[in-house]
């Protein structure tokens, strides 16, 4: 019998997490995986918390990071759990937490160049600081993963996620061991109650029934303004070492 959904499925991963630079559309791959209805999701967890200093998991308050891991895992008891999360922040506890970095979760990355990293988020916060950009911490969580995994962490272009969405989620769902469902692709525009805390971040996530290719341009070339081309400089070497291994779409050579 073909296994027609995750919470079906008795072979593939309980967790699977994505990690990503901000401004990269994971909102817009965590919609997809919520429209898919057979996981639990989760919409930034860790950033949340340590924003915030609280996150509800599955009906759970949980105001200590050492804690949320073992939250995540309570929750993926009782269905598949994807999470999807930002790297403008380092979490330290994460990486302390051995299992949930190997054996208990499968762990994904999206990238995205970060030019447009940086344009994108300076055109919404113009304070900005170096860390916020997110490639170096994201860069150590997938260095983190891969020093305790035996296969390397699927990595994906937000680039490619436009241009091919049926052929690159295939291609992620082939990887991570679940089932891909092409109705998922597409979904009804709106703000969803779990992005709400920083709904201002997520605005062309709302507005957004898919994955679509937008060519907007926000007014700043970081290569060339003073502060910011350095946090070009800084970040463009762990994009480029994740690029370099990122995962096709399906059919593409």
């Amino acid at each position: 019998m073909t296994v027609t959904r995750w919470d079906e499925s008795e072979d593939g991963p309980r967790i699977i997490a994505l990690w990503s630079m901000p401004r990269s559309r994971s909102t817009a791959f965590f919609r997809m995986m919520a429209e898919r209805g057979d996981c639990h999701v989760l919409h930034e967890p860790f950033s949340n918390l340590a924003e915030f200093g609280s996150v509800q998991v599955g009906g759970r308050t949980v105001e200590k990071e050492t804690e949320l891991p073992d939250a995540i895992r309570e929750l993926a008891r009782s269905k598949p759990v994807f999470f999807k999360d930002t790297t403008d922040e380092r979490y330290p506890a994460l990486l302390d937490d051995e299992a949930f970095l190997g054996r208990d979760a499968r762990h994904t990355f999206i990238v995205r160049h970060p030019a447009e990293t940086i344009a994108s988020y300076y055109a919404l916060n113009p304070e900005v600081r170096l860390h916020q950009i997110g490639g170096e911490a994201q860069f150590e969580i997938h260095r983190a993963v891969a020093a305790r995994c035996s296969r390397p962490p699927v990595v994906i272009d937000s680039s490619d996620l436009v241009e091919d969405a049926p052929g690159l989620v295939a291609a992620y769902c082939a990887a991570v061991g679940i089932p891909f469902l092409p109705e998922a692709l597409n979904w009804r525009p709106g703000e969803r109650e779990e992005w709400q805390r920083t709904s201002h971040w997520h605005a062309e996530a709302s507005a957004s029934a898919g994955f679509r290719t937008q060519r907007r341009r926000h007014g700043t070339d970081p290569a060339a303004h003073p502060v910011l081309s350095s946090y070009l400089r800084h970040h463009l070497p762990f994009y480029e070492a994740l690029h370099e291994h990122r995962l096709r779409p399906a059919g593409s050579r």
